[in-house]
């Protein structure tokens, strides 16, 4: 074993012990994190307007504090895009990372000098954790391979901006810079495919151990190395140890990565966010990830099915419970207050606190990261729809990840019309076109050859008022889910349009 991966064992061992101080006293660590928050804030322009300097509990908080997304936040974060100090944070932020927003263009997320930390050491940590429960750490001597944004900055009235992924690459630790791969050269190119190409150029003759990314585009970087070498992952790559990943559900994947690699390699999921480095997986064979609760972030959680009351009741670490769906809020040391960030998640585990990423709390499609949500796609119907003169009755959207024929996975539309079109693929291309304007993320997976164009299956006449009545939901306030991130329903009608 050579010094380097003797150094990490010990480091490993070092870290879980600091992890476990605070994992088994969660209450005490919340309630620590929550005062430091509240504390620090108090004299900001979000801190007056919620009176911090009399919040004294979570009670209070809940009180003072209401519910917001970002674009209920909207109006103190242009403040800050603006150049505005002590908003939502003192001072300024050090970076703000770009995302694609959900009803009104861009997001920008500030990333503060205190809560870039914790993007960093929490996707260590998962790396430490493995070596300290495995024993294994020989890959640390290894290529690692992160695929990722391209980490080029611009900047925003003296902050600098970019997509996350971007920015961590920047606080790679010095440690790793010789083992990290692709080049920061290749990192930069910004078409995806010419990026692909680059770095299975750069990877194919190297001792790669590690890697990382969303599994679709780590899908399509093995299938290239495949096509060059004509041998499988596994034989390229015989120390390849450990695949790293997260933003996407690994196991529609999996079979497929078995196959590609040839034999089974140990995996750990992250759930990284621009707003926060929420979990990570800290034991192979728990499931679940380790919520990060000394990381500068106060949570609180709602319970899915209450969460569009007029007053949901907010619950703190302490008060959730398993097996149950919840809406996750939190505040944060960049400056997110009572901050819903959108996701659904559900605890494996109390004791230490675990949780899986159940869903959105609003219908969406991500089976490949693409994060479209019922505004997108009606408005992309409605695109379609006026540019070929056609009349819908209803539809729904979802993914299909294995098509039988072998063929690029898409996003399947099922729509009823009241007159099936002439041209139905003119409709499908318009459709996709507004999509791809409105969803960068959907754009680059087109682009970058992860999904095909979309394909639209008619629906009979009467098709989904009969697929309602058939579950017993026909008629009073129920809604057929414009799109679903599954496909229960839309093999429930290919099975009826079948028969």
């Amino acid at each position: 074993m050579s010094l380097k991966a003797l150094g990490a064992r010990i480091f490993a061992k070092y870290i879980r012990k600091k992890i476990n101080r605070w994992a088994s006293d969660p209450i005490k660590t919340q309630e620590r994190v929550f005062k430091t928050l509240i504390e620090t804030a108090k004299n900001t322009a979000f801190g007056q307007d919620h009176n911090f300097k009399n919040i004294k509990s979570f009670s209070n908080f809940a009180r003072h504090v209401p519910i917001r997304d970002y674009e209920e936040l909207k109006s103190y974060v242009n403040r800050v895009v603006e150049g505005e100090e002590n908003v939502l944070w003192p001072g300024k932020p050090l970076y703000f990372a770009k995302t694609s927003g959900t009803t009104s263009g861009a997001k920008y997320i500030p990333l503060t000098k205190e809560s870039m930390p914790t993007h960093v050491k929490a996707a260590r940590n998962a790396i430490l954790c493995y070596i300290e429960e495995t024993g294994k750490a020989n890959f640390v001597d290894g290529s690692m391979i992160f695929l990722q944004g391209s980490p080029e900055l611009t900047e925003q009235n003296g902050v600098k901006l970019g997509r996350l992924s971007g920015i961590v690459a920047h606080y790679v630790p010095k440690y790793l810079q010789k083992n990290r791969l692709p080049s920061w050269e290749t990192n930069c190119i910004e078409d995806w495919e010419e990026k692909v190409d680059a770095v299975v150029e750069e990877t194919v003759d190297k001792n790669m151990t590690i890697i990382s990314g969303i599994p679709p585009w780590v899908q399509m970087y093995f299938e290239r190395l495949q096509q060059k070498t004509n041998k499988t992952i596994g034989e390229l790559f015989e120390n390849f140890e450990l695949f790293i990943y997260g933003g996407v559900n690994y196991e529609p994947y999996k079979n497929t990565f078995e196959k590609l690699i040839g034999r089974k390699v140990a995996s750990i999921e992250l759930y990284p966010a621009s707003e926060g480095f929420f979990a990570f997986q800290d034991k192979q064979n728990e499931k679940g990830m380790l919520l990060q609760l000394d990381s500068g972030m106060f949570y609180e959680f709602i319970k899915a099915d209450e969460f569009f009351e007029e007053n949901p009741k907010r619950l703190s670490i302490g008060e959730v419970k398993t097996k149950v769906n919840y809406v996750m809020l939190v505040s944060t040391n960049a400056g997110l207050w009572a901050y819903n960030v959108g996701d659904t998640v559900m605890f494996t585990s109390t004791s230490p606190y675990r949780v899986v990423v159940s869903g959105r709390i609003k219908h969406f499609i991500s089976a490949f990261g693409e994060h479209v949500i019922s505004k997108e796609v009606e408005q992309a119907l409605k695109d379609g729809s006026v540019a070929s003169g056609v009349m819908i009755n209803d539809f729904t959207v979802a993914p299909q990840v294995n098509p039988e024929d072998g063929d690029l996975p898409y996003h399947e539309w099922f729509i009823e019309f009241k007159e099936a079109p002439k041209d139905i693929e003119t409709l499908a291309f318009a459709i996709d076109n507004s999509l791809r304007k409105q969803n960068s993320y959907y754009d680059d997976l087109i682009e970058g050859r992860i999904l095909k164009t979309l394909k639209i299956t008619t629906v009979p006449v009467g098709g989904f008022k009969n697929y309602m009545k058939s579950v017993g939901k026909l008629g009073g306030q129920n809604k057929l889910p414009r799109l679903s991130n599954d496909r229960n329903i839309a093999d429930a009608l290919s099975a009826a349009i079948d028969k």
